[in-house]
């Protein structure tokens, strides 16, 4: 089955509210290009030294939104916000308040998703609930960044049910910030391509997708 094929296949099951992003990291060009070529304008990455070369070699499609999906290191923070429209993988205050203070002086205004982290995982970053919650008069300062969102990466070994309850509470935990302040979380990035119908089934807006798209990664030609 072709790339195209997998996303058309994909893409009638999805509900017209969620964004699908093809996760390209250890993918070429080409296979970006054939992507977007089915229709596809969204495409996560995690490594900018990966990225920046496939960003110049798809320059002519201007349309493209480029979304950081990985580990965002404070010290690649002006790199990220010169190649990214969306950053799904702010996870600390500290990182958040960097953002805020280079995208004021780039003129930038990035699209931002809180990376939080529902059950405790040493593997995972991202703030737990309660660390959100009291961090949430300092995130309403970062006004230089548009927080539409949390985005949440499940634990490892989890069942079917734990994992909806998870997708379930991180709904719960964007209601519960957007009632306690001036924050407007609309947006949902959960699910992968082993979980993405459990996320859907519990409220995410947008979905990323990569083996289930690309095929297995090996940096496809």
């Amino acid at each position: 089955m072709t790339i195209s094929q997998r996303i058309e296949k994909i893409r009638q099951s999805l509900p017209v509210n969620v964004r699908l992003i093809a996760v390209s990291k250890q993918v070429s060009a080409a296979a970006i290009r054939e992507a977007y070529q089915a229709g596809i304008r969204d495409f996560g990455e995690s490594r900018l030294q990966e990225m920046i070369p496939k960003q110049e070699q798809l320059k002519d499609l201007p349309d493209i939104c480029w979304h950081f999906i990985g580990h965002l290191q404070a010290n690649k923070a002006k790199k990220v916000l010169e190649h990214f429209q969306w950053l799904h993988s702010v996870d600390n205050l500290s990182l958040a308040q960097r953002l805020n203070r280079l995208a004021t002086e780039m003129e930038l205004s990035p699209q931002v998703c809180l990376q939080v982290k529902i059950v405790n995982d040493p593997n995972k970053y991202g703030w737990e609930i309660a660390e959100l919650l009291q961090d949430l008069s300092a995130l309403e300062q970062c006004q230089q960044l548009k927080i539409q969102g949390l985005m949440t990466i499940l634990p490892v070994g989890l069942s079917e049910s734990e994992q909806l309850d998870v997708f379930y509470k991180t709904n719960e935990l964007a209601q519960k910030i957007s009632q306690r302040s001036r924050l407007s979380i609309t947006e949902l990035s959960m699910g992968m391509s082993n979980d993405y119908h459990l996320a859907i089934q519990a409220g995410a807006t947008m979905i990323r997708l990569g083996t289930i798209l690309f095929g297995e990664r090996a940096l496809l030609k």
